[in-house]
């Protein structure tokens, strides 16, 4: 065997950390990338980047945790920067009451994590709580390109296509990966798998260089290399992708009262995505019945919900070493 032909399905940020990680790290793997839709069309675009999965080991969503944040950390710390969309961002994430878990999991993972003073808490005085520390901010608008090309010197080959069953790839590929994220729910027909749909304002805001996230996830303001992202939304089960006015509304009013300064911003953007959710991502990798052949073997990751960025390349390295696995159970494949 020559070469291992391997697809991966899907070119968000689940899908395009894959195959770069497959495409640099196994030479003897020809790597194809099928979506229907690229960057700018992804879902991760309007990501802002930043619960843990209840069945999943603790222990493994650290390291998913950890491998991103130190992926992302080192392209923060080069020259690549502002290229990838890809910096530091320090900030504060504050609580309505004080949390069960005052130091999450991956409190030592960041950088300089600390409980926030009386003095820094007074100036959100609806909140009891809260953390500081600093993070990685990744603009998808930026990373995702780069990551294609990234892809491509690699060797890797890109094609906009529509696939609607897995028998539709058994004649031209030897593995199938499939980062489909939502797609997965008719793809391989998980019903497990459903929207959250977020909605975000991208404002003009340069003076604000602190991110502010409200702890449950829903009130989030966090600045960029170009503007600020404010939003948020977090509508389960809600397919809905055009602009919702009174949602825009919403997030004005809520970012509004956490920086009041954001009333002087102006809005340049409104943004809805999908986030492909489910109780837990699915890594894993089974043989899938095809006509005419034993077995495919498929290796899955999607469904990382509002974590995509957060956990891409910690599951991207996962599935790289489900791939491995294929590969020593082919007959003439040579690592």
């Amino acid at each position: 065997m020559t070469g291992v032909q391997v697809v991966v399905l899907g070119a968000g940020v689940v899908g395009l950390s894959t195959a770069v990680c497959i495409a640099e790290s196994l030479p003897v793997c020809s790597v194809t990338l099928l979506a229907e839709k690229f960057s700018p069309d992804t879902t991760s675009d309007g990501a802002a980047g930043i619960a843990p999965f209840p069945d999943i080991p603790l222990e493994r969503q650290r390291r998913w945790f950890k491998d991103s944040f130190d992926h992302l950390l080192a392209i923060a710390q080069s020259q690549h920067s502002p290229d990838a969309g890809v910096i530091l961002s320090s900030g504060w994430q504050i609580f309505k009451e004080v949390p069960a878990t005052k130091k999450p999991y991956w409190s030592d993972l960041v950088i300089g994590f600390r409980v926030m003073t009386d003095r820094e808490l007074k100036r959100f005085p609806d909140h009891k709580f809260g953390q500081a520390f600093t993070t990685v901010k990744c603009e998808c608008s930026s990373y995702l390109p780069w990551l294609e090309e990234r892809f491509r010197k690699a060797g890797g080959r890109m094609e906009q296509r529509r696939v609607s069953s897995l028998q539709e790839l058994g004649d031209g590929f030897d593995l199938v990966v499939n980062c489909s994220g939502l797609g997965s729910k008719t793809l391989v027909g998980d019903a497990g798998v459903y929207p959250v749909r977020g909605q975000v304002l991208q404002v003009e805001a340069p003076w604000l260089t602190h991110f502010i996230r409200d702890g449950d996830g829903k009130t989030y303001i966090y600045p960029g290399v170009h503007s600020v992202t404010i939003g948020g939304t977090r509508q389960e089960g809600d397919w809905r992708l055009h602009v919702d006015e009174g949602d825009s509304t919403s997030i004005l009013e809520r970012c509004g009262r956490l920086e009041p300064s954001l009333k002087k911003a102006k809005v340049l953007g409104e943004w809805v995505g999908l986030r492909p959710s489910r109780r837990n991502p699915r890594v894993e990798r089974e043989r899938v019945l095809l006509p005419g052949r034993t077995g495919m073997p498929v290796v899955h990751n999607y469904g990382h919900g509002g974590w995509g960025v957060t956990i891409a390349w910690g599951t991207a390295l996962d599935a790289l070493g489900l791939v491995r696995q294929c590969l020593k159970e082919m007959p003439g494949a040579k690592l």
